[in-house]
This record gives C-alpha cells, structure tokens and sequence, in this order.
C-alpha cells in the first residue's frame, strides 16, 4: 500500500461537487451512504491525488483552502474559464472558489 493524505471537503451535494471538481482533471472513484436517505461521503481523484467530498456536517468547515500543482496551470485556468495565472515569488498560480465556498489554489511545481 501507497501512503496518502486525502482531505476531506464540506459540501452541500456530492454530485453536483464531483462534477465542478471535473473542470480540474478530478473523476469520482466511489460513494458510500449508510441509507438512501442520508448523507453522502464520496471520493473523487485524479493521478496521486483523492479528494473526499462530505454531505455530513460535522466532517469538514466550509471555506477549506487546498492548493494543488499541476503540471500545465494555464490548461487549468482556461478549464476554469479562463481564469487570470499570475506570476508569484513561488511560482505562477490562481483561485477559483468551488460552489460551497471551497478555495482552490492552482499553481505550477516549485523549481
């Protein structure tokens, strides 16, 4: 086994989350539920990356920054709709806020 760390997001729906999170390269790999009727606990991934999306209340606060690299930020930019890349210190990057108020940094690997 391959160890990892995978943060775990607040969001309203798991659905509709997996499919913003798309526009970044994420896919859903699997969704538990302990009922129909309750809330959904779900993952989404995308090479050495996972992400846990949570329905549940009590698993995450809302308004978690995350900062991922990629490898081309500005194809990153542009599937977020064209998003202004600005050169920092570090590197270049953006923001872009997901629908339940998660911030997402997106920047390129420090050289």
């Amino acid at each position: 086994m391959t160890e990892r760390l995978a943060p775990i997001l607040r969001v309203r729906d798991a659905d509709a989350a997996a499919t913003w999170y798309a526009r970044l390269g994420f896919a859903r790999l699997w969704e538990h539920r302990f009922a129909p009727d309750l809330p959904r606990y779900a993952s989404i991934g995308r090479p050495g990356m996972e992400i846990h999306l949570s329905e549940h209340a009590g698993d995450a606060r809302p308004g978690t920054l995350l900062y991922l690299y990629v490898d081309d930020v500005d194809a990153a930019a542009a599937a977020c709709g064209g998003v202004e890349v600005r050169s920092q210190d570090w590197g270049r990057d953006f923001e872009v806020t997901d629908p339940d108020g998660n911030r997402i940094r997106v920047g390129t690997v420090p050289s």
